[in-house]
C-alpha cells in the first residue's frame, strides 16, 4: 500500500530529474524513468560516475586520467591522476552571510547558536593553522572525542584541509573504548570537549580526556572545547578552543589523490577490536553529492538535521549536507528529553526540511501517542529519513497520519562500510509501507542464493557485483588486505557480500529482513528477525524485543524471544498467548518462538543495532571475551543479564547430558 506519492511539481523540480534532463542534453542519454536511469547507472558505472563528476563540476586541482582503471573488487582504481580536497567542495558554493550550521543543546545546556558560512570558513582556516603549527600535516591523524556540536565539524574540516586523516567517537564512549578505537591510528592531535549534555545532565569528561592522553603516547597536542564550561587547567598543557580558532588565517587546502584517506570509521566492535575502515576524499565527495542531491533531494536553502553522534557514520552523512550548500543542525542531547517529541520541536524551531531519525524513535513517539504535526509546525518538513534498523510497515502509516501525508519517508540501508546507502528513496518514486523504494544510483545491488544466482521476489544475500567509489580504500593496520577480503569477499570471490538478507521486488523496491549471519533457520526454512520484531513490537505491552536461533551440537534448535515490557506489565500466560498469536497472524506460524522471556532491557551496539549474533553465541557456549567487547555495548548491565542467563542455561544443559 502506498503511503506517499510524489506530486507533479515535486517530480519536475527534483534534483534527480534535473540530472536526467542534463544527461539527455549533454550526453545524449535518454531515460524514461528512474528505473531505467538506475539500471544504466549500475551497468555502465564508468560512464555514470564520469557524468556525476561532470554534472557537479568537481573542484579538482588535477584532472583524472580515466574514470575507472581497474574494476576488480577489492582494489578498484577510481579516477587515477586526479587530485582534489573534500574541503574545496564544501566551500565552493557557500553564501558568506547564510547560516551553515545551527548548534543546539538540551534545555539547560549550551543553548542555540549559528555559524555563518563566512564564520565557518574562518574557524576552519584558524584551526587548520593551529594544527599545522602543532606539526600536523599530510597523512597524519587527528582524532576527536566530542559530542555532536559545531566544533566537531570545524575540527574535521580543518583536519581534512591539511590532507590529514580524521577519526572521532562520541563522549558516551568510555575512555578505554575510545582508546581502543582512536589509539590504533597513533594520532598526533586530540580535539575534545570538557563534557556533553544528555538526559538533563551535564557529563564531565575531563577525567576521560586525561586517560586518553596518557594511553595514546603519539599525541603531541590537545585542543579542549568548553562545552559545559568546566575549568581545564588540570589538563595542561592544552590549547583552548578560543586560542585554536582565533585569528583570520586564510583557509588553504592541500590537494590529495582521489583515494587519499579522508577519515577512518570504526566497526561496532561487538567482537574483537573495532576495525578501522578507511575512506578516500574523492569517493566520499562523489557518493555524498549523489546521495544528498539525487536521493534526499537537498539543495541550498534547505535545513538538514539527522539525530546522530560522531561515533556513527550518519554524522559524516549529516556533514555532507554542506557539500550541496544546505544548512545542517548539530544537536547535543537526548532525543527523549525533556519529552519524547524533542526532535519534532527542534524541527519546528529550526524550520527543518529534511529530518533523520531511527525506527525506535518513531515507535516511541507512536507509543507515547504523540501527534507531531498537530503539536508542532512541521510545514517545512519534506523528507523524513530513517535508518539504523528495519522500519516496520505500521510506522509508515503512523508518519502519514501524524507527521504528514506529504512527508516522504526515506528509509535506507547501507553502512559504515561505504558511508552511504545501497538502497534508499528518491523523490520521483512512490513509497510503499515496509519497502525501501529503490536501489541507489550507481549500486549494482542484487539478492543472491547460495550458488550465486540472482533472485527477484525471493530472499537472498545482499551483494554488489560492481564497485562503488566510496568502498573502503583499505582497513587500518591490514597491510596485506586479508581482513578486508575476509569481511566482504570470502563467500563470493570478486563480489561484495554485505551480510544483510534482502528481497528485491519485481518493481525494484528492497525489503531488509535482518543480518544474514543471524538468520533464523527452522527446519531448513530461513526467516528474518525483523518480521518478528514488527509483529511483537506493535503491541502496546511490548517496548522492544530480540530473537535468536540457537543451533546446538546435538542438532536441536531453540528460538527464544526476549521482550521488554511497558510499565506495570507482567508477562503472564495471556500476554504470552497474545504475542504468539500476533506473530502467527502477522508473520507466519514458523515465526512463533519456542519461548518468550521477559528481559530487563535489550542491549545494542552504540549505533542502535540489536546484539543478535553475540547473544546467540553466548547461548551456544562461547566465552564472553570471544564474542563481545562490553565497551561496544550501549548498556553493559543489560548485557550482563544475558551473560548470566546463558551461563545458567548452558550449565543446566551440561548437567542434563
Amino acid at each position: 500500500m502506498q503511503t506517499w506519492y510524489p506530486t507533479r511539481k515535486r517530480t519536475e523540480n527534483a534534483n534527480v530529474e534535473v540530472f536526467r534532463r542534463w544527461l539527455k542534453t549533454n550526453r545524449g542519454l535518454d531515460f524514461d524513468d528512474y528505473t531505467a536511469l538506475q539500471r544504466w547507472s549500475a551497468t555502465d558505472i564508468t560512464q555514470f560516475w564520469g557524468a556525476v563528476w561532470a554534472y557537479f563540476d568537481i573542484a579538482a586541482d588535477a584532472p583524472y586520467d580515466q574514470v575507472l582503471a581497474d574494476e576488480t573488487m577489492p582494489g578498484a582504481q577510481w579516477f587515477p591522476g586526479a587530485t582534489l580536497n573534500y574541503v574545496d567542495q564544501i566551500f565552493r558554493h557557500r553564501h558568506p552571510d547564510a547560516v551553515a550550521i545551527i548548534d543546539e543543546s538540551e534545555p539547560g545546556g549550551a543553548g542555540r547558536r549559528t555559524l555563518s558560512w563566512a564564520e565557518l570558513e574562518r574557524q576552519v582556516g584558524a584551526v587548520a593553522d593551529t594544527l599545522r603549527r602543532s606539526g600536523v600535516g599530510h597523512g597524519d591523524r587527528v582524532v576527536g572525542y566530542l559530542p555532536n556540536i559545531a566544533e566537531a565539524v570545524v575540527a574535521f574540516l580543518a583536519t581534512a584541509s591539511l590532507g590529514a586523516i580524521w577519526a572521532s567517537c562520541g563522549q558516551d564512549y568510555s575512555a578505554p573504548a575510545a582508546v581502543d578505537r582512536l589509539g590504533q591510528l597513533e594520532p598526533k592531535a586530540l580535539i575534545a570537549a570538557d563534557g556533553y549534555h544528555y538526559g538533563g545532565k551535564a557529563h564531565d569528561r575531563r577525567e576521560a580526556i586525561g586517560y586518553i592522553r596518557s594511553h595514546i603516547p603519539s599525541l603531541d597536542a590537545t585542543i579542549v572545547i568548553p562545552r559545559i564550561g568546566l575549568a581545564t587547567a588540570g589538563l595542561a598543557p592544552i590549547t583552548t578552543w578560543a586560542e585554536a580558532a582565533a585569528g583570520d588565517t586564510a583557509l588553504e587546502t592541500t590537494p590529495v589523490a582521489f583515494d587519499h584517506p579522508l577519515w577512518v570509521l570504526f566497526s561496532s566492535g561487538t567482537s574483537g577490536r573495532p576495525k578501522g575502515i578507511v575512506h578516500g576524499h574523492g569517493g566520499v565527495v562523489l557518493e555524498h553529492l549523489k546521495s544528498m542531491s539525487f536521493h534526499l533531494d537537498i539543495s541550498p536553502g534547505d535545513t538538514y538535521f539527522w539525530y546522530t553522534s560522531p561515533s556513527w557514520m550518519m554524522w559524516n552523512f549529516q556533514v555532507a549536507g554542506l557539500l550541496v550548500g544546505a544548512t545542517i543542525v548539530c544537536y547535543d542531547g537526548s532525543p527523549g528529553f525533556p519529552t519524547t517529541d524533542t526532535l519534532w520541536a527542534l524541527a519546528d524551531r529550526n524550520r527543518v526540511t529534511h529530518l533523520g531519525t531511527s525506527p525506535a524513535y518513531l515507535q516511541a513517539c507512536e507509543k507515547g501517542q504523540h501527534a507531531p504535526a498537530a503539536e508542532h509546525d512541521l510545514s517545512t518538513l519534506e523528507t523524513l529519513g530513517v535508518t539504523g534498523s528495519v522500519l516496520p510497515p505500521a510506522s509508515y502509516h503512523w508518519v502519514a497520519e501524524h507527521v504528514g501525508s506529504d512527508v516522504q519517508v526515506a528509509s535506507m540501508t547501507g553502512g559504515t562500510d561505504v558511508v552511504s546507502a545501497f538502497a534508499t528513496a528518491v523523490p520521483t518514486v512512490p513509497v510503499q509501507a515496509g519497502e525501501i523504494p529503490v536501489v541507489s544510483l550507481g549500486a549494482a545491488l542484487e539478492a543472491w542464493d547460495e550458488d550465486g544466482n540472482a533472485l527477484i521476489g525471493d530472499v537472498g544475500e545482499m551483494v554488489l557485483t560492481k564497485p562503488m567509489p566510496s568502498m573502503p580504500v583499505h582497513f587500518w593496520n591490514d597491510p596485506d588486505g586479508k581482513r578486508y577480503r575476509d569481511a566482504y569477499f570470502d563467500t563470493y570471490p570478486g563480489v561484495w557480500r554485505h551480510g544483510d538478507w534482502i528481497t528485491i521486488s519485481d518493481h525494484g523496491s528492497v525489503v531488509v529482513h535482518g543480518r544474514s549471519d543471524s538468520t533464523l533457520n527452522r527446519n531448513g526454512v530461513r526467516m528474518g528477525s525483523s518480521d518478528i520484531y514488527q509483529a511483537a513490537e506493535k503491541l502496546p505491552e511490548v517496548r522492544e524485543s530480540l530473537v535468536i536461533g540457537v543451533e546446538y551440537p546435538d542438532g536441536t534448535y531453540w528460538m527464544p524471544l526476549f521482550v521488554t515490557l511497558a510499565d506495570d506489565t507482567v508477562l503472564d500466560d495471556d500476554l504470552t498467548r497474545t504475542i504468539c498469536d500476533t506473530i502467527r497472524r502477522d508473520a507466519s506460524p514458523r515465526h512463533v518462538p519456542d519461548e518468550i522471556l521477559a528481559a530487563p532491557a535489550i542491549p545494542h551496539t552504540r549505533t542502535g543495532k540489536k546484539l543478535e549474533i553475540p547473544i546467540k553465541r553466548l547461548f551456544q557456549g562461547a566465552p564472553v571475551d570471544a564474542v563481545i567487547d562490553p565497551q561496544a555495548v550501549d548498556d553493559a548491565a543489560a548485557l550482563q543479564w544475558y551473560i548470566d542467563l546463558a551461563a545458567q542455561r548452558n550449565r543446566t544443559s551440561e548437567d542434563t547430558h
